[in-house]
Parts: C-alpha cells; structure tokens; sequence
C-alpha cells in the first residue's frame, strides 16, 4: 500500500458517483435532490438513502450556477442594537432553517442610501429578502420588489408583500387609557422622520383625541435611542403636559431615567406609556406600560410569505397580514395630578 494513499484527502463524491450506484441517470439524482416533486416516490428514497450511505455533501454553489438559487435569504433591520429586533430575528432564523435555507442578517443603520447599495451588492448572492422598518421610499421599494422577491415587516407600499404590527390600534388604545387617567393633553414624542410607523402611530392619536376634542401635540423627530431620551424628557418637561407617548421603550426608558434626575415622579408627575415591549420594559424602574407586539410571530410570517413567493411562479395570493397588538398597563401610567 502507498502510504501516500493515507495522507490525501478523501475525494468529494458526486451525482454522478450516486448515479453509477443506483443506476439512475445523473440527470435523475439530480432531480431527486434538487428538486423532489419531479421523480416518483421509491425512485427518490432510494437515491436519497444511497446519497445518505456514500456521505454526499451537495454543492451549494453549483447547484446555483445551475439553478439560479442560492437559499440564502437576506434579514435587514434598521439597528441591530434595538432589542426590538431580537424577536424578529429569532422567527426568521428558525423559519429560514426550517426550510433549509441560510440567514443572512445586515444593519442598515437607519440609512435607505446603505440599504439600497447593500441589496444592490448582494442580489446576485440572495434568493430575496425581508425588510424591517425599510428606509427606502415608496418609490424605490416598489421598484425594488418588481426586481427581487422581498416582503417588508412594518411597512406598506402598494405592490409590496408585507407583514404589519398593527402599533396605530394599540396607540389608540393607549391614547384611551391615559384619557380614562383624566390627562387633558397628550405629547407624542416622535421617532425617525423616515419611519412608516412613526406617522402611523402619530395619525392615530390625533384621532383618537379628537373623538374626545382634546388637544394632542407632536415634539421630535428624536432618534430611536435610549441616549435621546434626555433630550425627550426635557422637551417633554417644557410643555407642561402630564402623559406622553413615546416612539419606542428604548426613547421612553431613556425619558423615565432623565424624568428621575430632574426630580419628577412617574406617574405621579408625569405618566409615560412606550411601544414594542421589549426585553427590559417590565423591570425598568418603574416599570413601563408599553405595547405589546407579536414580533418574532411576524418574522415567521414574513419568512412563509417569502417562501411561497420563491417556490410558487403563480402570483402572490396575500399581499399583507396585519397583526395585532394591545396595550399592557404596568407602573409608568397613573391618574392625572390634581
């Protein structure tokens, strides 16, 4: 024996090494595993089994060179920093691994400009892409969907597949709430300018305080940050009004700390009512009463709508779901001061 034979390395085995083993065409192994639905049942199990038996590894990149596919999806989100995003992660990455597809998470930094290069730099790497909270404009991202299969999360663009957290009912909500507390007049404090739910949820309360007639005001556009919450709180202070709601937890946590080193009591002062309910609302000091949102539930959603939009030529037959949210009430809200 060669000991030279010992030091090599083992040589990949190919369709065409499981073909002369079963005695199908390669052109039938490929079929079975590329693409079960096209050979019968006991045709594929035993391809399959040999497959498994010989150790065969498929090559992704070939199969894309020839399939035009590289089950890779993009996830790109606004801050991967925002806890917000956790859920939504996870009920991508689970879904996407399911179907046996990679995860492909990108930070836009809250930038439409980076958003639209990196997807421009990657379309040739990805089979399509979810969205959160997309910068882009309406324009770009209705071009953009003709162009690549994507689903957006917290946005809607007509022709645009897209799952929707419905935070403008649970603003409304909130806006009820702090209205039964006896608060007269409620501040918005107002996150990106380039954000679709920031003028959803800003419409919403106007609404909802005008059923009442009672005055809303808008202060902002603050970044989406717990470090902007300083500068929130003290615009916040400034007018006089007693109940706020804030953009997100992380701008309203941020208010409850610099509201605490001005010497104002929540809710005793100054009630205080978030969005999103993330991880860390519900043992910040006090407490926070915030929205809550099935996050990780959209990501999951968004994931089946891609899919099916990739494996189905037919044209899409849902091109939204909304889903719902509802107001959970903890310490940072309480009756208006006398």
């Amino acid at each position: 024996m060669d000991n030279r034979d010992s030091v090599q390395r083992p040589r990949r085995v190919t369709i065409n090494d499981i073909a002369e083993a079963t005695g199908f065409a390669a052109s039938t192994v490929s079929r079975a595993l590329s693409r079960p639905g096209r050979v019968n049942a006991a045709t594929r199990e035993r391809i399959v089994a040999v497959a498994r038996e010989l150790s065969y590894v498929p090559n992704t990149h070939a199969r894309a060179l020839t399939s035009g596919r590289t089950e890779t999806v993009a996830v790109l989100v606004s801050d991967v920093t925002n806890p917000f995003y956790f859920g939504l992660i996870r009920g991508t990455q689970h879904q996407l691994k399911a179907a046996g597809y990679a995860h492909l998470l990108i930070d836009t930094e809250n930038s439409g400009e980076l958003e639209s290069h990196v997807l421009s730099k990657m379309r040739q790497s990805i089979d399509g892409a979810i969205l959160a909270t997309s910068r882009l404009s309406r324009r770009l991202l209705a071009a953009l969907a003709t162009e690549l299969p994507l689903v957006a999360v917290n946005r809607m663009v007509r022709g645009v597949e897209s799952v929707v957290l419905d935070s403008p009912s649970g603003v409304a909500q909130a806006a009820e709430h702090l209205i039964s507390l006896g608060h007269s007049e409620i501040v918005y404090m107002s996150g990106p300018e380039n954000s679709w739910a920031n003028e959803a949820r800003w419409r919403s309360l106007v609404a909802a305080a005008a059923r009442h007639g009672l005055p809303v005001r808008r202060l902002g556009p603050f970044p989406a940050g717990r470090m902007s919450g300083s500068a929130a709180a003290d615009a916040l202070i400034n007018t006089r009004a007693t109940a706020c709601i804030a953009f997100n937890d992380l701008l309203a946590i941020g208010m409850l700390t610099r509201l605490r080193e001005r010497g104002l009591g929540v809710p005793g002062e100054i009630s205080v009512v978030g969005c999103d309910d993330m991880f860390g609302a519900d043992f910040c000091h006090p407490t926070l009463t915030t929205l809550a949102a099935p996050i990780e539930q959209a990501g999951r959603v968004a994931v089946s709508m891609l899919l099916a939009r990739l494996h189905d030529s037919a044209p899409a037959t849902r091109q939204s779901a909304v889903l719902p949210t509802h107001l959970i009430v903890r310490e940072s809200t309480g009756p208006a001061p006398r």
